[in-house]
């Protein structure tokens, strides 16, 4: 009894810190996201945004330079490192990822790369984990455990969704190593301590509040034709990271920061002059869903604009998550999706709030392939109860048919890829020992 609380404790302590180093996290590049106004109250349009293309391509590339020096596990989200670590094919160095994955993360995401801070906070929460089992000797079970707690509080930490990060760990770890009762009470309990510290610091409220009244039952067939055509989108959208991946590693072996140097300063061009095309931007969610009139080739343009840019912003190699572009690609496709359906069908007035929520759980669900997680999740951001029977609609109806078109999850893909490179390398490092 005694071994079992003083692991408990440790998972205490694991939440707790997680969510302080988390929230400052987010109010850091907060603080870092303003540059675009400093930029216009110092100098002239055009100056400015020649200013912001400089400042972004510099960000971006400081950023790769912390992780191909001092953490190359640190790039991308981090939640296929958490994976690997837990099925003991990738090493947990957390005192060396964190502080690269803090500044790294604060550099991307402070630029406007179309990243969110989720990865990161997953990432860091499973270093915290992952230094807690190197200090206290931990091995095998508890220290899975700790390290799958530090990743669920991290997640907590990002949203504010205590209960879709446990469910988040529990399916998306169950290949990695087996659970015991002991190890979700200590999830639970790390996302518990993480959700009192991030509320304490940035309050309680939703962190996409927007309540919007029930469907009527005859729309669900609706919803189930939404989530097929999330399922394509998100196993598309699967494809051309990685396929951006590949594209990018092989520039970089050539010219090594020529990619995100370009691609950084188009960012800060764009953050000046067409700041919804950027950022994870979260912010942006809330105006959607309330009706920001725009009208249906507009919301396209937008979609195929922030689709091209979070893969991009992905390929870099910078850290940064996907989950806030995703949630904000997943509004503007469901708003373009009512738009395609109010050519043909009467709808009640809400319905384009209703459908561009039922999107962010549906479109997570295609990519990441949990879909209990993208219906919790999405109803911990908005507060929208009332849409649980259309979000499970959406969801079930994406995953089965991303299954059924042969997609695969974006975090076993990239682990998988992770994987494979590393491989390569320690093969090429042979070859150039025996020669």
């Amino acid at each position: 009894m005694g071994e079992q609380a003083g692991f408990l404790g440790l998972n205490v302590l694991v939440g707790a810190l997680t969510g302080v180093i988390g929230s400052l996290f987010f109010l850091s590049f907060g603080a870092v996201l303003h540059y675009p106004q400093v930029l216009r109250s110092f100098l002239p349009g055009p100056l400015a945004i020649a200013a912001a293309a400089f400042l972004a391509a510099a960000m971006t590339c400081a950023s790769l330079w912390l992780v191909r020096r001092y953490a190359p596990e640190a790039s991308g989200s981090g939640v296929q490192e958490i994976e690997g670590a837990l099925a003991g094919a990738r090493p947990m160095r957390g005192l060396r990822v964190l502080p690269v994955k803090f500044v790294g993360g604060l550099l991307s995401i402070g630029a406007g790369l179309v990243l969110g801070r989720e990865g990161p906070t997953i990432h860091m929460g499973g270093s915290i984990g992952g230094a807690f089992t190197q200090f206290f000797h931990k091995r095998g079970t508890e220290f899975n455990g700790l390290i799958a707690a530090g990743a669920g509080a991290g997640l907590a930490t990002a949203f504010n969704a205590p209960l879709a990060a446990i469910i988040f760990v529990i399916e998306e770890t169950r290949k990695q190593f087996d659970h015991t009762p002991l190890t979700y009470m200590g999830v639970a309990i790390a996302a518990g301590a993480a959700t009192i510290v991030t509320e304490l610091i940035g309050g309680v409220a939703p962190d996409l509040a927007f309540v919007v009244d029930r469907m009527p039952l005859w729309t669900m067939s609706l919803f189930l034709l939404l989530g097929i055509v999330l399922a394509f989108a998100g196993v598309l959208l699967n494809w051309a990271i990685l396929r951006g991946l590949g594209l990018a590693g092989k520039l970089a072996k050539r010219v090594p920061y020529l990619f995100p140097a370009l691609f950084g300063g188009l960012v800060g061009i764009l953050v000046m002059t067409w700041p919804n095309s950027v950022m994870g931007n979260e912010p942006i969610i809330p105006g959607f869903l309330a009706g920001n009139g725009m009208g249906l080739l507009a919301l396209l343009g937008l979609l195929v604009v922030r689709f091209f840019m979070t893969v991009g912003s992905y390929s870099t190699g910078v850290p940064g998550g996907i989950f806030a572009p995703i949630l904000t690609l997943a509004t503007i496709l469901g708003l373009t999706f009512t738009g395609l359906l109010d050519l043909f069908v009467s709808l009640p007035g809400h319905a384009g709030a209703a459908f561009a929520i039922a999107a962010m759980g549906g479109l997570f669900t295609s990519v990441v392939r949990a879909p209990m997680v993208g219906v919790v999740l999405t109803v911990e951001l908005t507060g929208s109860y009332e849409l649980i029977l259309p979000l499970i609609f959406t969801c079930l109806a994406a995953h089965i048919v991303a299954d059924w078109i042969g997609g695969e999850p974006i975090y076993e893909q990239l682990l998988d890829r992770t994987l494979r490179l590393a491989k390569e390398d320690e093969a090429a490092k042979a070859a150039n020992a025996t020669s």
